[in-house]
């Protein structure tokens, strides 16, 4: 473990993004997220939709290798405009 991280990698990572409901949002959000972890296994992405049907979360857990890996990934994340949040 390194004294910058409280994490121990290689570790599954969950990270939600939310967005507008539209196909547009989730097909995005999964190739920035395959750009930063090529690997991306089946059934690493869950998704829920808000009461109305607005919005939706998608949650993406990987298998992060490093926190530069998840730094990266963060910053693209924030950087798409289609997504409103990421945690």
């Amino acid at each position: 473990m390194s004294k910058d991280s409280l994490l121990e990698f290689p570790c599954d990572f969950p990270i939600k993004i939310m967005g507008d409901n539209s196909t547009e949002f989730e097909t995005e959000i999964i190739r920035i997220v395959r750009q930063h972890v090529p690997d991306l296994g089946e059934g690493a992405v869950r998704q829920n939709q808000s009461a109305k049907g607005n919005y939706l979360a998608l949650t993406v857990t990987i298998r992060a290798q490093s926190k530069a890996q998840l730094d990266n990934l963060y910053r693209a994340l924030s950087a798409c405009e289609l997504a409103k949040m990421v945690l």
